[in-house]
């Protein structure tokens, strides 16, 4: 008998572990999309996946993803889900349909800037800094409906969500009460019109996806328990 593909393997895994959460939940298993994230690994793995039927993939740096994106073809739909820096703004506008990674105003004005010369309108979902952790990139709560409002004004920038990073530390209550704040926040948002019903939450990643999907998540972010150990480290 032939050996059983391990990232099928994997695959078929998360796809079960995930409909059993939202069972749990009492949530329909198409209501959380399983975004691969690629980081570290080569443009074949990407192609290795969309021979098992996904169709997005999520990169978290700009410099690595261009020569990989350029490789794969057909063209998938692609994530940008790391920090975004002002001065990779119109290349991460010409790459990527989502950018998961708003978390100023300032950066949201160079995207828009740079999306009106590209003539590109990738979705935009604000990160926040959930956690409070000062080693993470993100809006405070606080201020994350301000930035809302403000992206709102900038077109042609068109909103779909919010995401976060669950704490490395506290455990999963930490990881709880993290993705529990961002759910009250799109709760927020969309009493005010800021955000739709159908808004994405972008939080949960290998280590935390099943609680992040009990708290509301749509979108979980998955590199290692899907592809594996990264092979390398990625230097830049």
């Amino acid at each position: 008998m032939a050996d059983v593909d391990p990232l099928a393997g994997r695959l078929q895994s998360l796809r079960q572990r995930i409909a059993r959460t939202c069972a749990r939940a009492g949530r329909g298993a198409d209501s959380v999309r399983l975004l691969p994230v690629t980081k570290g690994f080569p443009a074949e793995s990407v192609m290795r996946a969309m021979a098992l039927g996904l169709t997005e993939f999520g990169e978290n740096r700009v410099q690595e993803a261009e020569g990989k994106i350029a490789a794969v073809t057909p063209r998938p739909r692609w994530h940008l889900v790391g920090h975004l820096q002002s001065n990779k703004a119109k290349r991460a506008v010409q790459l990527f349909d989502v950018i998961h990674s708003l978390d100023s105003a300032a950066i949201a004005e160079e995207v828009a800037k740079r999306a009106v010369k590209e003539g590109r309108a990738p979705s935009c979902l604000v990160e926040v800094n959930t956690s409070g952790d000062a080693t993470k990139y993100g809006v405070a709560p606080r201020d994350a409906l301000s930035l809302l409002r403000r992206i709102r004004e900038l077109a042609p920038l068109p909103l779909s969500g919010l995401m976060t990073i669950g704490p490395l530390t506290g455990g999963p209550e930490g990881a709880r009460a993290s993705f529990r704040t961002l759910a009250g926040l799109k709760a927020e948002a969309v009493r005010e019109g800021l955000l739709g019903e159908d808004a994405d939450l972008s939080m949960g990643m290998s280590d935390d996806f099943e609680i992040a999907i009990e708290e509301g998540s749509t979108i979980v972010r998955i590199g290692t328990a899907l592809f594996g150990a990264r092979p390398a480290k990625i230097v830049g």
